[in-house]
């Protein structure tokens, strides 16, 4: 067997078994990660400065952002839902609660809206990206599909923080001791869970 089939086949294993670990989060303690998760956010500088702030919808045990609204409310910052195009990249909408939403072709809620009002990754100031599993050197096990890696490959090679800055959401149970890296992986500049900001930017 190859390289790359060994390394694929390891990588698909790997997400069933987080995914699964995942899915067993019983809902009082899902509630209280994701109460817990707004104080590891509120340390990164431009979550709490910036204008555009990039989150998800919660799905198959993702850690919920909802907690966070209350915060970016008083703010004033602007709270923007992922949409995946025909490209199989991301644009990103503004949306509150309340807002029209519609399920996309993978069962995740969307906002309706212009392609007009469609915003390009590089629009966003802050974005809170989901995924499987993570290490502690910025690396991410996402879903498999790659929305995030090809959205946001403009911002693989640079030295510092970018903009957006990316933030892994997870439990801390997804944290694995080291990730195989693919040459188009996009790192993390920061992880937050329920536990810690775990910091990955570069010294300076």
């Amino acid at each position: 067997m190859s390289e790359p089939t060994r390394g694929a086949e390891a990588r698909s294993a790997l997400r069933k078994a987080l995914r699964a670990q995942r899915a067993a989060v019983p809902p009082a303690q899902r509630i209280a990660a994701a109460q817990a998760l707004v104080a590891q956010l509120e340390q990164v500088p431009e979550f709490m400065t910036d204008r555009r702030i990039g989150g998800y919808w919660a799905v198959d045990g993702e850690l919920p952002l909802m907690a966070l609204m209350g915060g970016l409310r008083a703010r004033e910052q602007q709270y923007c839902l992922p949409i995946v195009e025909v490209d199989r990249r991301l644009r990103f909408a503004p949306w509150t609660p309340g807002d029209t939403i519609a399920t996309n072709r993978y069962g995740i809620p969307e906002p309706v809206c212009a392609a007009a009002d469609r915003l390009e990754p590089g629009a966003l100031d802050v974005v809170l990206v989901p995924l499987l599993g993570f290490d502690r050197g910025g690396h991410r096990l996402g879903f498999g599909g790659g929305y995030y890696d090809r959205s946001f490959a403009f911002l693989r090679d640079r030295r510092g923080v970018g903009k957006p800055v990316l933030v892994g959401v997870a439990y801390a149970l997804q944290e694995v001791d080291a990730l195989d890296v693919q040459p188009w992986d996009v790192r993390l500049d920061y992880v937050a869970t329920e536990r810690e900001l775990i910091d990955l930017t570069p010294p300076p």
